[in-house]
């Protein structure tokens, strides 16, 4: 994409879809209800292309909660933010009950990407017009009130736009600055289709240089989803403390620190003459005091190791307890 600003935006709402329901042709059903151009970017709901695929289940909205968890992240309360089997760190599953039958819940659609993949092709071979397509869902954001609109499926366009090694017109090299264009563009269309205004679907239209040619989809949703071993944030405050001290699952907690790092933060909880990092992959504690500190000690210890994912050998022979970084 060109270092230069793009010219005017226009947020285009898609009137008179009317009620999805499984085995319906989205497609079909957007483009008669408005005029696409190629270079549009169409961004459509989550939930009817959900509604498409048969994703419906009638029953309890935490019993669908529970199907679609991979991993309880954090709860307050009934409000329980987990990561779903697709990566996605969101409230709830993305489980909604809203705009559907009173009894029934629509979860998300089985593979995003591959529905936007779908979706684009079909307004191809119908109308020969070259759209980029993007399934959204909403999501709050950490440290914010509020929720915004988030691509969770893309196809035909690159969802993220890797400014690293670029200059600012100060002189100063981008080392990290990689908007998320997709998610940019998912929220600004969400001012046009509304929550309440039964819009399932908006275009995009002035971006045609984020389009990729005919047969490239680009990498998908799924390239803006964190790998779980690079995630900061992978447990609420409250959930990784009791994690760490039950020693259960490793997940949640990222990937093994450095040895230096591990000593560093034991070095807070026992006299750090007693500690010694044997290289990379081994860390070794001496414990001292009668065997009732060596047992409080050695717990506390523990947990830390465990929080900063490496694991106790229990092999070691006291009165040293021996660290080893561990796999989630």
């Amino acid at each position: 994409m060109s270092d230069a600003p793009p010219g005017p935006v226009a947020l285009l709402p898609v009137d008179g879809v009317g009620e999805v329901t499984e085995g319906a042709d989205l497609a079909g059903l957007v483009v008669g209800a408005i005029g696409l151009q190629d270079g549009d970017v169409l961004v459509v709901t989550s939930k009817v292309v959900s509604k498409a695929e048969g994703r419906v289940r009638t029953g309890a909205r935490d019993d669908a909660v529970v199907e679609e968890t991979d991993r309880t992240i954090a709860r307050r309360g009934r409000t329980a933010i987990v990561r779903t089997r697709h990566g996605l760190v969101i409230a709830a599953a993305g489980v909604d009950e809203s705009n559907t039958e009173p009894g029934s819940v629509v979860l998300l659609p089985l593979d995003p990407d591959a529905s936007a993949r779908r979706l684009r092709e079909q307004i191809r071979r119908t109308t020969g017009i070259n759209v980029a397509v993007l399934v959204t869902d909403t999501a709050g954001r950490a440290w914010r009130h509020g929720q915004t609109d988030i691509a969770i499926g893309a196809a035909g366009m690159d969802v993220l736009q890797d400014h690293a090694g670029r200059h600012d017109p100060y002189g100063n090299e981008l080392a990290v600055t990689a908007p998320a264009v997709a998610d940019e563009l998912a929220a600004a269309a969400e001012l046009v289709k509304g929550k309440l205004g039964r819009r399932p679907a908006a275009v995009v239209r002035g971006l045609a240089a984020l389009v990729l040619p005919t047969g490239r989809h680009g990498p998908g949703a799924v390239a803006l989803v964190r790998e779980e071993g690079q995630d900061m944030f992978g447990l609420g405050a409250r959930e990784a403390v009791l994690e760490a001290l039950h020693e259960v699952d490793r997940r949640g907690f990222g990937s093994a620190c450095p040895s230096a790092e591990l000593v560093q933060h034991l070095s807070r909880l026992t006299d750090p003459d007693d500690l010694r990092a044997e290289g990379p992959a081994r860390v070794t504690v001496r414990l001292v005091g009668t065997d009732r500190q060596q047992g409080a000690t050695a717990a506390r210890l523990r947990a830390a190791a465990f929080a900063c994912g490496w694991q106790a050998d229990p092999a070691t022979d006291e009165p040293l307890v021996s660290f080893r970084p561990g796999t989630p």
